[in-house]
């Protein structure tokens, strides 16, 4: 499957933007689709996951209460709703898919496919 995250901009804090994940190739045997961002010198983090028989979401600490992940159509399958957004919020945003139910939702790792991603700017 071939991602590409859109969707980002530059936001004051407290605003809202929201992400897309446009997929293309085979999306049937998706097992999972999650959302990660990385910081400039910082490693790429977790962000939120939905797994995708079964609708669980999964969201990082640090976003809970403000980010919703959710399911699009079939050509932009996943989404991402940002609200409150924070200064700390900046980061370029990826979406990943994985086919595989090994490892662990929120792992870097257990993604195979990967997008493009998209530059998020929270000013202050």
């Amino acid at each position: 499957v071939q991602l590409q995250a859109s969707g980002g901009g530059l936001v004051q804090a407290g605003g809202s933007l929201r992400l897309s994940c446009g997929a293309s190739g085979n999306t049937f045997n998706i097992y999972a689709m999650g959302w990660f961002r990385q910081s400039p010198g910082k490693e790429r983090e977790f962000v939120a996951a939905i797994h995708w028989s079964t609708s669980t979401i999964f969201y990082a600490d640090s976003v809970k209460g403000r980010f919703l992940i959710s399911r699009g159509t079939a050509s932009n399958p996943v989404l991402l709703s940002m609200n409150s957004l924070k200064p700390e919020d900046t980061a370029v945003y990826f979406c990943a898919a994985r086919y595989s139910g090994r490892g662990e939702l929120n792992s870097v790792q257990s993604y195979k496919f990967w997008g493009q991603g998209t530059l998020v700017t929270v000013s202050s």
